[in-house]
């Protein structure tokens, strides 16, 4: 026998050498070299928002670990982005700061090279929100006097701070999007004359909604792109200042009689969202939707949490597919609490929202002092800031980080796309523009967590502590 064939018959007897199967092969194992990134925080191990890799096996041991499956040929909505509230009251504290330190934490936020967590979407105040330091409208006159011309209407008070960090915000992002919310119409528009509570009065509909459209046309003329608007922000919570009470009759009147019209003939494209009121009131948004004359100028429904359940959005798609869902706004209240603001709110609202086929998640404020300032007179005392700026000093909050684990990386025009679900470990999954997935997951087992995520016969094995959340890309 030749002594090669005799070597190797020893070798493979005392095991130094294996049987070679296809499998083994890398030319026929195209995939066993697939590789990611997981993005990772935890607040038992302070650790936050780390990267680290990870690579996927074609093959591994077998273990009794729960397992994640992405199925990417079911697919849901698209999304058109993650990230804040940018208050009145968070330009003016931006605004403040030296341009250098402007300049840093700008970028961090908005744009997504390297660390930076690349918020995609904002919400603006239409006028003053209660995180203002002061009631405003743009259109303001003495006790008595009205403008059905809106002669005086004027973004001064806007061309202050917000539009300048708006300005700053989009030589980052020029493609971020812009959502406009009124917190009350002027108040000689209102039946109580005030700023808080009131209605808008049958008169003033037409002025009103050529309100909305001055407001489009003076942000566009600013180089700044209001890509949608809601009628007003929780309509039936009237004792906020400012505040406006509008139920849902109301503001499908407004709609199919002055703002849809105007915008038509008027060629504005800005899209209009019914409700922005909390989700244990599905019936309103239902109510406009379920009236054709009001429907067919509308986009779709917005939601906040502060009272009913997230599930109670997917009925609302389900009775009109044809309508889009977002989710505007939830707090985060101070002093805030990483470990259970982190394992809530993205549980619920990052992986819930988007479950139930919301195109975005809001949260609230994006900054704020460290008195939790500004306000308005009887305005939030305790809205925390996804950051609190205190001079050119920022401390980052967990809103930043719910945030960032989808902002970063669920870039717009990602969709949706399938993945199995379970109470210890709830998460949802997106396809890229790029091609690439990301899985979002949220441990609420209450103890550190072994699981598998499997994408097309491929596996690979990971872990996180409790209440951490980890988004992974590959």
């Amino acid at each position: 026998m030749n002594n090669f064939i005799v070597l190797i018959l020893l070798c493979t007897t005392l095991g130094l050498i294996g049987t070679v199967n296809a499998e083994d092969k890398p030319e026929l194992n195209r995939h066993s070299n697939t590789k990611g990134i997981a993005w990772i925080t935890s607040p038992e191990t302070n650790v936050l928002f780390q990267s680290s890799k990870f690579r996927f096996v074609s093959k591994m041991k077998e273990n009794l670990d729960p397992e994640i499956k992405i199925d990417p040929t079911q697919t849901y909505q698209t999304i058109d982005g993650f990230g804040n509230c940018l208050t009145g009251g968070s330009a003016k504290l931006l605004h403040q700061m030296d341009p250098k330190s402007r300049q840093a934490i700008l970028k961090e936020l908005f744009s997504m090279d390297g660390n930076n967590i690349g918020i995609s979407y904002l919400r603006i105040s239409i006028g003053a929100s209660d995180l203002d330091d002061h009631v405003f409208s743009y259109d303001d006159l003495p006790a008595g006097e009205t403008d059905s011309t809106l002669a005086r209407f004027s973004l001064a008070p806007d061309q202050a701070d917000l539009i300048p960090i708006l300005k700053e915000i989009l030589t980052i992002n020029p493609h971020i999007k812009i959502l406009g919310s009124p917190w009350s119409a002027p108040t000689w528009m209102k039946t109580n004359n005030n700023s808080k509570g009131g209605s808008l009065k049958t008169e003033f509909y037409n002025t009103y909604a050529r309100y909305f459209m001055k407001y489009i046309q003076g942000m566009m003329g600013e180089g700044i792109l209001i890509d949608a608007i809601t009628i007003q922000n929780e309509p039936l919570h009237p004792g906020n200042n400012p505040s406006m009470f509008m139920p849902a009759l109301e503001q499908s009147l407004f709609i199919k009689q002055s703002l849809g019209p105007l915008f038509v003939s008027s060629g504005i494209k800005t899209k209009i969202i019914v409700y922005d009121h909390n989700a244990d009131k599905p019936d309103y948004p239902l109510t406009i939707l379920n009236d054709p004359d009001a429907a067919k100028y509308v986009d779709g429904s917005a939601f906040h949490l502060y009272g009913g359940k997230i599930e109670a959005l997917t009925p609302v798609h389900e009775a009109h597919p044809d309508k889009n869902l977002y989710f505007t706004e939830q707090w985060v209240g101070a002093p805030g609490n990483l470990a259970g603001d982190l394992a809530w709110h993205v549980r619920t609202l990052i992986i819930g929202g988007t479950r139930n086929w919301c195109r975005n998640v809001l949260e609230w404020n994006l900054a704020a002092d460290p008195k939790n300032n500004p306000h308005t007179p009887g305005g939030c005392t305790e809205c925390l800031g996804a950051v609190t700026i205190d001079g050119n000093k920022v401390t980052r909050n967990p809103a930043y980080y719910i945030i960032a684990h989808a902002a970063k990386l669920v870039r717009p025009g990602s969709v949706r796309i399938g993945s199995n679900t379970s109470d210890a470990l709830p998460n949802v999954a997106f396809l890229t523009p790029d091609g690439k997935k990301v899985l979002i997951v949220q441990n609420n087992s209450g103890t550190r967590k072994n699981f598998n995520i499997e994408f097309k016969r491929k596996t690979v094995s990971v872990s996180l502590d409790k209440d951490a959340v980890g988004t992974y890309i590959w």
